[in-house]
């Protein structure tokens, strides 16, 4: 009897260690398999961002912000001619009209503290009346300080401070900021 029972005991030992030996080589292996996701991102999609452009809507006559998906790298190297390129364009959505004067041209583009400076062709000065001068501003304003490092914008007319537009009723002497 004495006999049955060690060999119980034997096998029972024998079976504890191999289950512990299958335990540590399963764990082995799933230590070296590496997770596979099941849908690789495409570059396409790892390259595009949303931007805000403001534009004047036609209904209420406010400045409004129109989203544009574009690619990441567009941004990268010169992201205020970028954005005020875009301005100049125009709006995509046709319940939005363009803010920026007919045959505008942006000569350069330096930031100074959180200060940006923007240099434009004499085409700027071409916007007429207080209301359509003041939405250029904000359209203007309210695109690049969506930038964070952007706070403020000064106005120079080929490389010139303190210009007009035509009829005079605003001035670029001072910096605009952001009003909400």
């Amino acid at each position: 009897m004495k006999n049955k029972v060690l060999k119980t005991i034997i096998i029972i030992v024998i079976i504890a260690v191999i289950i512990g030996i299958l335990m540590i080589v399963k764990n082995k292996k799933a230590k070296t398999i590496q997770y596979e996701p099941q849908e690789e991102i495409s570059e396409e999609q790892e390259r595009k961002t949303i931007i805000s452009l403001y534009f004047l809507n036609k209904k209420t006559r406010e400045v409004t912000p129109e989203a544009r998906m574009i690619d990441v790298k567009d941004l990268i190297n010169e992201p205020y001619n970028v954005l005020i390129n875009f301005l100049i364009e125009g709006p995509k959505n046709e319940n939005l009209e363009k803010t920026m004067p007919e045959g505008t041209k942006l000569l350069g583009a330096t930031l100074e503290g959180d200060t940006l400076n923007l240099n434009f062709s004499r085409e700027f000065l071409n916007r007429e009346g207080k209301e359509a001068e003041e939405k250029t501003i904000e359209s203007i304003v309210n695109t690049l300080t969506e930038l964070t490092e952007v706070n403020s914008i000064k106005i120079l007319i080929e490389g010139e401070e303190n210009k007009k537009f035509k009829d005079g009723e605003v001035s670029f002497e001072k910096i605009f900021i952001r009003e909400e």
